[in-house]
């Protein structure tokens, strides 16, 4: 009967055990994901738990525990972060910029500002001191220009990066990079900064126009340089083929001058030739050189007559 009643009632004997041994492991240990690391206090002592899966503790008030996300976060800065810094020749900017930073140290990130929200007003406040300091150091050309090779915008980044990690050190926070997100100027001054852009585009489009003016005289002159060298190349050529023509010309005139009545028959009958070209129907005038030939008792052709001729008869 005895043996009947335990085992009647075992469940609830079983679910009661494994209930404690449960409650038994949440109290007694704790659990650490790959992205955190732990703080556990012994007596207010801290000491630092990097190792992801589960630990053993001591219940409360014994120990304590205190988790953090060690992956990189980014902070864009709290109250103040668009505010207006002055540039080294006395000009009022507004630049807002980000940090993207991690806890590489948690014990001592523990000790130093022990939470999240401490360590972000420690940091803003650092960022804030790291973006003033370093941009008075450069004008405000060279941080809002029309002329990017002007700009050292990555130039300050890098500067207030070293600051911030130098300043950094000692807090468990390691700062992986910064930038630049708000470049602006205030509005009681803008008119007078675009007046100031207008005049440098002004300036800049005077400069090409002055080089293109230039260049445009350069390339005249050069072509009417030439110009000069090709009409004399041609003149001194065409003198030579006129002097080779006359040189030719006078050989022929020659043999002409002791014959002028053949001469005068050869021209004649070049004239013809010119003439009586294509399918043309002339009425022909013989007492008109070259037709003069064709009337009768010309000499050589024979006696002719003053008719209608065909070209090809």
């Amino acid at each position: 009967m005895a043996v009947g009643k335990f085992f009647k009632h075992w469940s609830p004997i079983l679910l009661g055990v494994v209930v404690a041994v449960i409650l038994l492991i949440a109290v007694f240990s704790y659990q650490l994901n790959q992205t955190e690391s732990a703080v556990v206090t012994t007596f207010g002592s801290p000491e630092a738990v990097t190792e992801p899966g589960l630990h053993f503790r001591w219940p409360f008030p014994f120990q304590k525990i205190y988790k953090f996300d060690h992956r990189i976060r980014c902070f864009e800065g709290g109250a103040g972060k668009i505010e207006e810094t002055m540039t080294k020749d006395g000009q009022n900017i507004l630049i807002g910029i980000y940090v993207n930073y991690r806890i590489n140290a948690v014990e001592r990130f523990f000790r130093t500002l022990e939470n999240m929200t401490n360590a972000e007003e420690r940091l803003n406040s650092l960022m804030r001191s790291a973006k003033n300091t370093t941009l008075g150091q450069y004008q405000f050309g060279q941080i809002i220009n029309t002329d990017p090779k002007q700009m050292q915008l990555n130039e300050i980044q890098d500067k207030i990066l070293a600051r911030l990690k130098t300043d950094t050190a000692n807090y468990g926070i390691e700062i992986i990079s910064v930038g630049i997100n708000t470049i602006n100027v205030p509005e009681r001054i803008s008119e007078k900064v675009f007046d100031r852009m207008v005049e440098d585009r002004k300036a800049v489009a005077e400069g090409y126009l002055a080089e293109g003016v230039r260049l445009a005289s350069d390339i005249r002159i050069k072509a009417d340089q030439e110009k000069a060298v090709m009409l004399a190349k041609a003149e001194a050529e065409a003198r030579v083929i006129r002097a080779q023509g006359d040189a030719t010309a006078a050989e022929f005139y020659s043999v002409f001058q002791e014959n002028p009545e053949l001469a005068e028959f050869l021209r004649k009958l070049d004239s013809l030739r010119q003439v009586m070209q294509g399918q043309t129907v002339l009425v022909l005038n013989t007492d008109v050189a070259p037709f003069d030939l064709l009337k009768p008792g010309a000499e050589i052709l024979g006696p002719v007559k003053t008719k209608t001729v065909k070209s090809g008869e």
